[in-house]
């Protein structure tokens, strides 16, 4: 099927914009999206033309929302980036980012395990646990549920490289699978909220949180802090975090600070 996109939108930034570690290019130019029990083929045809392997009610219902397509990012841009003359270099330098809307859970782990791993890391970690513990969605298997993870011992866990915040992958999966943790309910609560009970998992602080918010939940004003970030304030914007300017947009904007960030200072090494 073919879609059409009128609004920004890079599947190459996407995929290394820190968000999300399932995304494949795969040789033939066609990327490959996983979230929950759905896989995505989709290649550009230009002019704002996708070929995605689904169909229309598939896209309007799943696919449209992961790629958050009712919010347009072209108006955003216009919006915001007269605000701060930082903001507008990394989001004239980000054009075409967008915030995927993912599962709750799985953005929990993986960004448990984000913690002093390194981008491609992460990704091998969160990989290894989908094809050890995950089910079948054809030629990939789907990240595991929390039923399906609690089942792996911590040797086991181990095994996929998770170190140090193993014992955090159990302490989720177990507060989840018993209900001491509640996703879902999650939902209706407010960010400080979201944030408090995100915390009470051993291992995330509040950085973790603000990811999973941001990712997870959609709650766009939440900006997650790490060094990247914690640098583009201290060296690029004089030491005042710009992020206040930006209100219920200020996560967004923290995802262009961030792959201009890491994209940048490893171009220039």
């Amino acid at each position: 099927m073919i879609v059409q996109i009128e609004d920004d939108l890079d599947l190459g930034k996407i995929a290394e914009s820190g968000q999300c570690f399932r995304v494949a290019l795969l040789p033939s130019g066609v990327y490959r999206f996983v979230t929950g029990e759905h896989v995505l083929h989709i290649a550009p045809e230009g002019a704002g033309a996708y070929e995605v392997s689904c169909g229309g009610e598939e896209w309007e219902a799943v696919w449209r929302p992961y790629f958050d397509l009712g919010r347009s990012y072209r108006a955003l841009f216009e919006r915001e980036r007269g605000k701060h003359p930082f903001i507008r270099e990394a989001m004239e330098y980000g054009v075409g980012l967008r915030v995927l809307a993912q599962e709750p859970w799985e953005m929990l782990i993986t960004f448990i395990l984000s913690q002093r791993k390194s981008i491609p890391a992460i990704a091998r970690a969160v990989e290894a646990l989908s094809s050890r513990f995950g089910h079948s969605l054809g030629k990939v298997q789907s990240f595991p549920t929390p039923e399906e993870l609690s089942r792996a011992s911590m040797e086991e866990l181990l095994a996929c490289g998770l170190g140090y915040r193993a014992k955090y992958v159990a302490d989720a999966t177990a507060r989840v699978c018993s209900g001491a943790l509640d996703l879902g309910a999650l939902r209706e609560a407010s960010d400080e909220q979201l944030l408090t009970r995100l915390q009470e998992v051993h291992g995330v602080g509040i950085k973790v949180a603000s990811c999973v918010a941001l990712f997870g939940y959609g709650r766009m004003g939440c900006v997650p802090v790490d060094v990247w970030i914690k640098r583009a304030i201290e060296e690029d914007c004089g030491g005042a975090s710009p992020f206040d300017l930006f209100g219920e947009n200020a996560g967004i904007i923290q995802q262009y600070v961030f792959f201009y960030e890491t994209h940048r200072r490893r171009k220039n090494k």
